[in-house]
């Protein structure tokens, strides 16, 4: 990694101050805020607020600044630590911007977690900017995210999709593309003969040998349609011949039970209550290297989520192909192309492609196109699409990557790694030069709000979606 870009000297960086999960933990958050931390301590110092649920070293402080340097090759960086239950309260917050003096604050994860500090935003933003490295998953357009988008001076939309919807529920400029980014150098293609990888698949495996391994890594919830999943991978193995069917297997890395989600123990038992399926449950913690390992013990990675702002980073970067719902953030890793031959981004006209407008895409992907939209909602968010697949067509998708070769499955995953880390940017290094551009041109540009300001509420503004809902 290059720890000499846009290097500064500690006393004339700017102090950041970011609010997101404890930087030290394997959530993807805290794996992206990390990404981010690491990327750029030669430019910026950091303080992370690091959030968990009921935090065991809530009220310590430590400074992380000797473990980012060996881990970067700095000598001077400066990162501190302070854990805190959930992502803090106002008390906390104008407390420790009193110890700490930041330059800015930066929010990473979902708004409805800072409504807390989006209601003092007036107080903070006299004196210090805030920043937000937002995502949203599906359409409509949130407008009732405004107000909390309206209280941060920098947006930044990790996939194309949030970009838009920045723009469409703000009416203005918001077109700050940073698309998450993980270290290239863990995830990463690894020989067959490499030990540590055969001795991981060993285990993971039972000691058997398959011609075929598909993945599920992800949450056990509602959205992620799990038990979709392991019917459409049913749908596939009972096409194939017995003595093929045993040949492959099906591993989820995803907790067995969760409140959120289901007992897909017991939907394995329905749908797959026979040894020629060959489900594998692993709920274990990894870290990035062991991640590593599991992606590249198997041979490509599905996920139906029917709204999902962003995933598939890590198998991409891992060689390996994907098989997506087309919808949110997703599409960006499919590299669909529009009829320019231009990575699609979409707009107010063509907000999604999940209509298959443009069916061109990298050779990597296997898209499953949605086969009906839901609208739901709930008090805190309103409506949102969900964009449901059918098992089916997932399950030919499956049957198209099994009929590869393992070389050209290779081949095609390889593409996707390079695509990922060359074009598109996906790497923790590219980030990182994008959050120094974002930051120095907030610094160079920001003005602290006024004391106070008039509102005529007489003046009501109709809340109406400005994008085409049939297209």
């Amino acid at each position: 990694m290059n720890s000499s870009f846009a290097y500064l000297p500690p006393d004339k960086r700017k102090k950041i101050m970011l609010i997101t999960d404890d930087i030290r933990v394997h959530s993807g958050v805290a794996n992206i805020g990390k990404e981010i931390v690491i990327h750029t301590a030669q430019h910026f110092n950091w303080v992370n607020l690091g959030g968990a649920i009921q935090h065991p070293d809530a009220g310590k402080r430590f400074d992380l600044s000797q473990a980012t340097n060996e881990e970067i090759g700095l000598t001077d960086s400066s990162v501190i630590l302070y854990p805190i239950h959930e992502y803090g309260n106002p008390d906390l917050l104008r407390q420790l911007i009193n110890i700490e003096k930041p330059d800015a604050i930066m929010l990473i994860t979902d708004p409805r977690y800072f409504v807390w500090l989006f209601s003092i935003e007036n107080e903070i933003r006299k004196s210090i900017p805030i920043a937000y490295l937002n995502i949203w998953d599906n359409y409509p357009a949130p407008l009732y995210n405004k107000a909390y988008y309206e209280a941060c001076d920098l947006l930044m939309g990790i996939s194309k999709q949030t970009v838009n919807i920045n723009k469409l529920v703000l009416g203005n400029k918001a077109d700050k593309y940073i698309p998450h980014g993980l270290n290239h150098e863990i995830f990463k293609p690894i020989e067959k003969d490499n030990s540590d990888l055969k001795e991981f698949k060993k285990t993971l495996l039972k000691n058997k040998e398959y011609d075929f391994v598909l993945l599920f890594n992800s949450r056990n919830i509602q959205r992620k349609r799990v038990s979709d999943t392991i019917l459409a991978y049913k749908y596939f193995i009972d096409q194939l011949p017995v003595e093929k069917a045993k040949k492959c297997a099906f591993v989820l890395h995803t907790d067995r039970v969760f409140e959120h989600g289901t007992d897909l123990e017991a939907v394995v038992e329905l749908l797959c209550n026979d040894e020629k399926y060959n489900i594998i449950f692993t709920d274990a913690k990894f870290d990035p290297r062991r991640m590593n390992l599991l992606y590249n013990s198997t041979d490509c990675q599905i996920l139906l989520t029917s709204n999902e702002g962003w995933g598939l980073t890590e198998s991409l970067l891992s060689g390996n192909p994907i098989i997506a719902n087309v919808t949110g953030g997703m599409q960006d890793q499919m590299g669909f192309e529009d009829e320019n031959g231009n990575w699609f981004t979409p707009s107010s006209e063509i907000p999604s492609n999940h209509n298959s407008t443009y069916k061109k895409h990298g050779e990597w992907a296997f898209p499953v196109f949605p086969s009906t939209r839901v609208l739901q909602g709930s008090p805190p968010t309103p409506y949102i699409w969900d964009d449901v697949c059918k098992p089916e067509d997932a399950a030919e998708q499956i049957m198209n990557v099994y009929k590869l070769t393992p070389e050209e499955r290779k081949s095609r995953g390889l593409k996707g790694r390079e695509w990922a880390t060359e074009k598109a940017g996906f790497t923790g290094e590219t980030q990182g030069k994008r959050v120094i551009e974002a930051f120095d041109e907030l610094f160079a540009t920001w003005k602290p709000r006024e004391k106070y300001e008039l509102i005529n509420v007489n003046k009501v503004e109709d809340r109406v979606i400005n994008h085409e809902l049939l297209y």
